[in-house]
């Protein structure tokens, strides 16, 4: 049986400077929207190893260095760069309509 995803929206994309993030919080999750030339990639906002800020994070390229032990994940795969980090990092299915950044959600 195939589950109902709705949307749930962010920000506008103009929110987000290319090469930038800016963390939002939605329905209880703390979440971390990059702008990766042109392209919005969402991910959760707290480091898989500590509690460290990803959107307050170095960006290069694609990938994000947390400031608070310097490991590294990829944005658009979540996948684990470099450590001290060893869990991947939570990415959502994004979708940019009319100027809106918005993720894909399950519904209950």
């Amino acid at each position: 049986m195939h589950q109902a995803c709705a949307f749930a929206r962010l920000c506008s994309a103009g929110d987000v400077a290319e090469g930038q993030a800016i963390k939002i919080e939605r329905n209880g999750l703390a979440l971390a929207v990059f702008n990766i030339q042109g392209e919005y990639f969402v991910t959760n906002d707290t480091c898989t190893h500590g509690p460290g800020s990803l959107s307050e994070g170095y960006i290069d390229g694609d990938v994000v260095e947390c400031d608070f032990h310097n490991g590294s994940f990829n944005i658009k795969t979540g996948e684990v760069v470099a450590p001290p980090c060893m869990i991947p990092l939570k990415t959502y299915k994004t979708h940019v309509e009319d100027g809106e950044v918005s993720i894909e959600i399950d519904e209950q």
